[in-house]
């Protein structure tokens, strides 16, 4: 750091959240990486401050009209920040998007393949939009480019076993004496007692699917003519073309078990139309090449001979390979990114970045290691260096070891959480973090110990010839009775095997993932985890009240807020604007409720304060219950009213983990628990998981961190590689056995 022209970030007197008048420099143009533990006040710091004011100061850039359409940010709490420059934040909220965003779309990949087909494709189209799923001139006419198609379950609707006398059209509507039975036996081309298997195909066409026609029918002795169509025809004309939802909920509820969700029968699920299918290069059509995975595809592409193309190849190749380097090279480019985990959302979007041509930004992430493997950190490293040897200032909050190796310059947070942080306890090297005493420093010199006492298993729950996405046909016994852990490097079929196929068979697991608890801003961890009932009764019973004046959702909330503790004044045109009630100052009750006093604290202070303040205060054996299981899953530093709309995907999954553990569920399925632990937490996580174990439950936990893996009684490992190099048990067994596995790459780094 010794450069003369070294420039910083600079900010002086930061207050957000729990920091306590941080000032701080940030070396720009190096990779800085803050650490310590969640809730010491590292976001507070890199999102609520140097994010929150760099969009802020961006934004002020635009016109009126465009900033209505932007989100607003607040000054943030500081006497000062300097020499920001553009921010770009890549985090872990999951891509969403609907069918019709696809991993090409979003890496911008797609376009590109696009051009290629329409430049040297045979037979010739036409322009790129053809070959687009979201264009009306390249979608399939038949399922508007979605891919698939509503139709009748064929095995619901007929017995082919049956006559149509024995009842063998099984659709509401056809039952046998039935109106629309009788116009099958008055159309009189059916043989009634013919077992429908033995139809021939016309006869069976022309049963089911046969279009509109009018027959002259004899009905009460008078001829009529009568609209007539097959079965499957009708039904389909009748309630999915029309769409169903719109119908009554009784015809919704005979009619529904019909009908199933399928490929497009045209464009057997690729989304596009028969033209642009016809279209290939090297006999292959655009559908197949974005159904490669990305490391095969690349080769593919590589291999096309034409002068026109050479310019595209190398723009296609060169994007595929940033995603290959970064370790999704198991992904294809038609894979819905909904169907994306926070981890593999973060990577793509890190490769949508490294593919721009910005310089001299400060590029922001949040725990880029989540989801990868031991093996494929040293890929994630070669990309932060990247951007900073482009010109870029790099800040990342990270607990992996591995990570935290990388930087030039490292920020360490503490010392503890919430009101125990705030402050910064180290700045400096990699090194110096490690002689400096604080937590994260001591934890990283710990070295690893394999379990050697493991559990023995009670009896076994067993996954046979399961074939899912790439799992190839894989048999395997779950011990019971001991803390399982599975692992493999991404793509390797672990959440296939257990998220999928083994909770689809059991389906009574207490599962606990990081989906978000409670979007809305009036539920928080007490009344999340039921604590609330109870604090509400100390309250009512103390003070010889109604319970319900000390709930704001309730009778006890303010007025003015409705209990929501801010004001939103909507200003015409503008963002409307989010304000604290001048009422309740934020407080969210009543004044009057403010009277009534618990152990000298009133129920807004109550809400105020910390986990682990709260377990000092209370005596009540059940709220100390509860409090301690959030103080067990390092939740310590959260307040009891902070809304669950604003708890990290960590943090929320850690949240169900304490509200989870009381129960007698036999079998516990974790994803990825450490997701946001700092290295002293994994400790306690252990700890919990084994006396689940202790229990007599079965603990069943998909995991990368090494530390984890190490203290299992039994280990799963997935691979060998990812995508369709995985899909495989690689090995069963202890964590002794597993470091002499040659072809096992978690093994390799265990040792």
């Amino acid at each position: 750091m010794s450069e003369v022209n070294q420039e910083y970030i600079v900010i002086s007197g930061a207050r957000e959240n729990n920091l306590k008048n941080v000032s701080l420099r940030i070396p720009k143009r190096k990779i800085t990486i803050f650490t310590g533990v969640s809730g010491s006040g590292k976001s507070s710091i890199v999102f609520d401050t140097i994010a929150a004011e760099s969009t802020r100061l961006l934004n002020e850039n635009f016109s009126t009209f465009v900033r209505t359409f932007l989100p607003s940010f607040p000054q943030p709490d500081t006497d000062g920040i300097e020499n920001l420059s553009m921010a770009v934040v890549v985090d872990q909220k999951r891509l969403g998007g609907g069918s019709h965003s696809t991993m090409g779309t979003i890496t911008d990949i797609s376009p590109i393949l696009r051009v290629l087909f329409s430049r040297v494709g045979q037979p010739h189209v036409g322009s790129a939009n053809m070959f687009s799923f979201n264009d009306p001139q390249g979608m399939c006419p038949e399922c508007n480019g979605i891919g698939r198609k509503l139709g009748v379950d064929m095995s619901r609707a007929l017995d082919m076993s049956k006559s149509l006398n024995e009842g063998a059209i099984m659709l509401p509507d056809y039952s046998v004496g039935g109106w629309e039975f009788n116009m099958i036996v008055q159309s009189g081309d059916f043989d009634l007692d013919k077992k429908l298997k033995d139809y021939s195909a016309e006869e069976l066409d022309q049963l089911l699917h046969a279009k509109a026609r009018k027959v002259q029918m004899d009905f009460a002795g008078k001829a009529t003519n009568i609209t007539v169509e097959g079965v499957i025809e009708k039904f389909t004309n009748k309630y999915i073309k029309q769409d169903v939802k719109l119908k009554s909920e009784r015809t919704q509820k005979s009619v529904m078990p019909f009908i199933t969700e399928g490929q497009c029968s045209s464009c057997r699920g690729s989304r596009l139309s028969q033209a642009a299918l016809n279209c290939r290069i090297n006999g292959r059509n655009i559908a197949e090449l974005s159904s490669m995975e990305v490391g095969h595809l690349i080769r593919v592409i590589q291999e096309i001979d034409d002068a026109k193309a050479a310019p595209i190849i190398k723009s296609l190749s060169e994007r595929l390979q940033h995603l290959v380097d970064i370790g999704l090279d198991y992904l294809t480019l038609d894979r819905e990114t909904d169907t994306l985990s926070g981890g593999e959302s973060q990577r793509v979007k890190m490769v949508k970045h490294l593919s721009g041509s910005l310089v001299d930004v400060t590029y922001i992430f949040d725990e880029p290691s989540v989801g990868l493997h031991p093996r494929d950190v040293h890929r994630l490293n070669d990309l932060l260096v990247k951007l900073r040897d482009k010109g870029n200032t790099v800040i990342v909050v990270e607990h992996d070891p591995d990570v935290i190796k990388v930087a030039d310059h490292i920020v360490d947070v503490g010392p503890h959480a919430g009101s125990r942080g705030g402050n910064i306890v180290f700045e400096g090297s990699y090194n110096g973090l490690l002689e400096s005493g604080t937590l994260t420093g001591n934890h990283m010199k710990r070295p690893l110990e394999l379990k050697k006492d493991c559990r023995k298993p009670s009896g076994k729950l067993s996954i046979e010839g399961a074939n899912l996405h790439n799992l190839q046909n894989v048999s395997v016994d779950i011990p019971t009775g001991v803390l399982n852990v599975v692992t493999g490097v991404a793509g390797s079929g672990k959440s296939s095997l257990i998220n999928d196929v083994f909770l689809s068979q059991h389906s009574d697991a207490v599962v606990i993932d990081q989906s978000a608890v409670g979007v809305s801003t009036r539920s928080n961890p007490a009344t999340y985890t039921g604590i609330m009932d109870d604090v509400r009764k100390a309250f009512a019973s103390a003070n010889k009240v109604n319970q319900g004046l000390f709930s704001f959702n309730s009778k006890g909330a303010c007025e003015n807020c409705q209990g929501l503790g801010v004001v939103y004044t909507d200003l015409s045109f503008f963002d409307s604007v989010k304000l604290p009630c001048e009422v309740c100052e934020g407080k969210r009750f009543k004044e009057e409720v403010l009277e009534y006093k618990l152990n000298g604290k009133n129920i807004a202070e109550v809400l105020e304060m910390t986990v682990e303040q709260a377990l000092e205060f209370f005596e009540l054996k059940e709220v100390v219950r509860k409090l301690q299981a959030m103080s067990d899953v390092g939740l310590n530093y959260i307040t009891l009213g902070q809304p669950l709309s604003t708890l990290s995907g960590g943090e929320c999954q850690r949240i169900k983990l304490a509200s989870e553990l009381h129960k007698k569920g036999s079998i516990y399925v974790m994803d990825e628990p450490t997701t946001g632990l700092h290295m002293s937490d994994i400790g306690h996580l252990l700890g919990i998981m084994n006396r689940l174990v202790d229990a007599g439950n079965t603990v069943i936990v998909i995991e990368h961190n090494l530390e984890v893996i190490s203290q299992a009684d039994w280990i799963i490992d997935m691979g060998p590689d990812g995508g369709s190099r995985g899909g495989q048990v690689v090995f069963e067994g202890t964590p002794l056995q597993i470091t002499n596995v040659e072809q096992s790459i978690t093994g390799r780094f265990l040792k």
